[in-house]
């Protein structure tokens, strides 16, 4: 398996040298490129996965839904592909069960897609200001809210859900599997990343080391749920966990379902047999893109 993805991942940056280039799946494709971020002041290199009929002479006129899929911790914008998550939506369109969608996948490092604390790296700032009107610009992209949703896995579902509640007015939906979800900040945290916790060290890279409680909550989706209510109750919203997870966040997933409901906020959540893996991912994935083309295509309509 790793041979076959350093095989896969050394494949993809051959063939995505170019300005586009063909996935590795027959007819679709993975346009993988670079941009230079003025905001980050560095390169973020991106894929994104085109429908079959993209490039049709016929379709030249025809507007796309756009998924935004943010990867977990030591992913990068290959990922998708190198996991199986582009299979798994290949699989669904070829079964006719969802139909054409862009699918953007950008680095997204260690940042949690979020400005840290000390200002150094201002990945939210470059998600939003640069990133998607770059690639709604050079894509053909549906306009408005219905059409575009935001997913993620593990850190990216974190940052799904953080990004999607701070910023309801741009998303018609949202999913998260695994989601890194903690309305508190872990124990252990306070005494900084001198501590020895691998998880204080990444954490307090990006939220003030010791941790700032005031800017955790400025960028948590409990706290933006509740603060931006009335736009999030508009927004389709599904996540799910396993309950076997190493990191626990089953418990920040049933304290966030818990919380929705009591801001009854519609939802969809679900509790699953199964750890933190790139397997329970897959088991579910399919879900999720099902879950937003449920959106995208009433919209289309």
């Amino acid at each position: 398996m790793l041979c076959a993805r350093s095989l896969l991942g050394a494949f993809l940056l051959v063939i995505c040298a170019a300005p586009t280039c063909k996935g590795i799946m027959q007819e679709e494709r993975a346009d993988c490129r670079v941009f230079r971020s003025a905001i980050l002041h560095t390169s973020v290199h991106y894929c994104v996965f085109l429908p079959a009929n993209y490039a049709a002479p016929q379709s030249q006129a025809q507007r796309y839904p756009v998924l935004y899929l943010l990867h977990g911790l030591r992913g990068n914008a290959q990922t998708a592909a190198l996991d199986g998550e582009w299979n798994a939506l290949q699989d669904l369109r070829r079964d006719h069960k969802v139909g054409d969608f862009l699918v953007v996948a950008p680095d997204g490092w260690d940042t949690f897609y979020v400005n840290s604390r000390d200002g150094k790296t201002l990945y939210g700032d470059f998600f939003l200001r640069e990133f998607m009107p770059s690639i709604e610009r050079n894509y053909r992209v549906r306009a408005g809210r219905s059409s575009r949703g935001i997913t993620g896995f593990s850190m990216g579902g974190y940052g799904a859900l953080r990004i999607a509640f701070g910023h309801p007015e741009l998303f018609g939906s949202a999913s998260a599997h695994s989601a890194a979800l903690m309305r508190e900040p872990p124990m252990g945290v306070d005494a900084g990343a001198s501590s020895g916790n691998p998880a204080a060290q990444l954490l307090t890279q990006v939220f003030g080391n010791p941790i700032d409680r005031k800017f955790w909550d400025l960028n948590s989706p409990f706290v933006l749920a509740k603060q931006k209510v009335a736009l999030v109750s508009k927004m389709k919203i599904y996540f799910d966990c396993g309950t076997e997870d190493s990191f626990g966040f089953y418990a920040g997933a049933s304290e966030m379902n818990q919380a929705l409901d009591a801001l009854k906020i519609s939802h969809e959540f679900h509790l699953y047999p199964g750890g933190h893996s790139v397997s329970y991912l897959l088991a579910h994935r399919d879900a999720s893109f099902l879950f937003h083309w449920q959106v995208f295509e009433p919209a289309r309509k």
